[in-house]
């Protein structure tokens, strides 16, 4: 049981590792056009607190050093690309990013290790640690409804990159199963939340990557309503 526990911890370390880079096509495409358009810098912010948040659980719940490891990579990734997004968005933007990173990365999140280090001792550190993790993990998965909504609503993925949802999912799945083999369930209630809503947010990926297929069939639809309705309507004979 515990290489199985340990063979999933590592498979869940790379596919995060993978979920944490997935924005690179995003943020290439943010730097090359010198704006940051319709991409919003929250999923972000909250990615890096809630990094911040398992780093530190990861080191202070004994065996958990598999959690820390990759939560560490992904506090210097969600840095760089914070960095990056207050660089290239436009004033109004800049500010929002610039208030919200300072908050939540700078004064909720330092003030909290804080505490929790010299306020907090065995397991209730661990406890208050876990529960504040648990919050801001479903608060990370669940960030993406706002460009769900906007999906539905312009019938366009532009604004939902594939590879996050998609990493987003698996990263959920193979969470909750290490979750559920180590008896965790600081680590598994909102993995399995993410495993949910990442398969909703694959499902309308589906239904509107391809919006022109979608425009024509309606006006194929239309055209062949307007159709019938010229045609005259068929009679039945009456029998006397």
């Amino acid at each position: 049981m515990d290489n199985l526990t340990f063979i999933i911890g590592v498979i869940g370390n790379i596919i995060s590792v993978l979920m944490f880079l997935s924005p690179v096509g995003t943020f290439r495409r943010i730097v090359k056009n010198g704006s940051t358009e319709e991409f919003d810098s929250l999923p972000y912010i909250c990615t890096l607190l809630n990094s911040s948040l398992w780093t530190y659980y990861g080191i202070i719940k004994p065996g958990s050093y598999l959690v820390s490891t990759v939560n560490g990579f992904g506090v210097i990734v969600e840095t760089v690309y914070i960095a990056l997004f207050i660089q290239f968005a436009h004033t109004k933007m800049r500010n929002r990013t610039a208030i919200l990173a300072g908050v939540l990365n700078v004064g909720i999140s330092g003030t909290t290790l804080l505490l929790a280090q010299f306020f907090l001792h065995g397991q209730m550190r661990i406890n208050v640690i876990g529960f504040m993790s648990t919050g801001l993990n479903i608060i990370m998965y669940s960030s993406p409804l706002g460009v769900m909504k906007t999906v539905v609503t312009t019938k366009s993925v532009e604004s939902m990159p594939f590879l996050l949802s998609f990493f987003f999912f698996l990263n959920g799945g193979v969470w909750t199963l290490y979750a559920v083999l180590v008896a965790d369930w600081f680590l598994g209630v909102p993995n399995g939340m993410g495993l949910f809503l990442g398969a909703v947010q694959l499902i309308i990926y589906a239904i509107y990557r391809n919006p022109n297929s979608s425009k024509q069939i309606i006006e194929d639809l239309e055209q062949a309503d307007q159709t019938e309705r010229l045609l005259p309507p068929s009679s039945n004979p009456t029998q006397e």
